[in-house]
């Protein structure tokens, strides 16, 4: 399983996709994964309602994603407020200044750049990069999508982010735990 490859490579905790229609996941691979290690687990999906967040608590999830780009300011505040109420961390994913803005109004301690277009899936591995010095101190940087490996890892890190989202890169790995112990190094 590759929740258990993860933790032994050493993650900091597991980004599990639940969302079916378009990437195939399910809460029961949520619910797997948190049987399977002892990681903290983010449910990675469109969180759209506040069914969406609740459900995630419901899950076992530990943390929600609210991506800026796919809400409303309100929706984003309401969304935000809720998680922090029932205990979830929240991601919030952000891809350009505005967005930062909008993130960082509802109080926002751990916010996530994602380095790929939304509309054209297009990675733009500088994008974090550019992003990290606006991120002010105190809150928890992740760079998302478009890590490859060691030096990408390292890069992000000397830019100050203190986390990484890192799917494909991993799931394609012949040993997912090396890959992981590799992003470290």
């Amino acid at each position: 399983m590759l929740a258990g490859a993860y933790e032994a490579g050493g993650a900091a905790c597991l980004s599990v996709l639940t969302d079916r229609v378009f990437f195939g996941g399910s809460a029961e691979d949520l619910q797997t994964a948190r049987s399977a290690c002892a990681l903290p687990v983010l449910r990675k999906d469109f969180t759209v309602s506040l069914a969406d967040v609740y459900d995630a608590r419901l899950m076992g999830a530990d943390c929600v994603l609210l991506i800026v780009a796919a809400l409303s300011d309100g929706e984003l505040r309401e969304f935000h407020a809720a998680a922090v109420g029932v205990g979830l961390d929240v991601l919030v994913e952000i891809h350009d200044e505005s967005e930062l803005d909008r993130a960082l109004s509802v109080g926002a301690t751990l916010i996530g750049v994602n380095q790929r277009d939304l509309v054209t899936f297009e990675v733009d591995t500088e994008r974090a990069l550019r992003m990290a010095a606006q991120i002010p101190d105190g809150v928890l940087k992740v760079a998302e999508s478009g890590i490859r490996g060691r030096s990408d890892a390292s890069q992000l890190r000397d830019a100050g982010y203190h986390g990484l989202l890192v799917g494909e890169t991993l799931v394609r790995s012949a040993d997912p735990a090396a890959a992981v112990r590799e992003m470290y190094s």
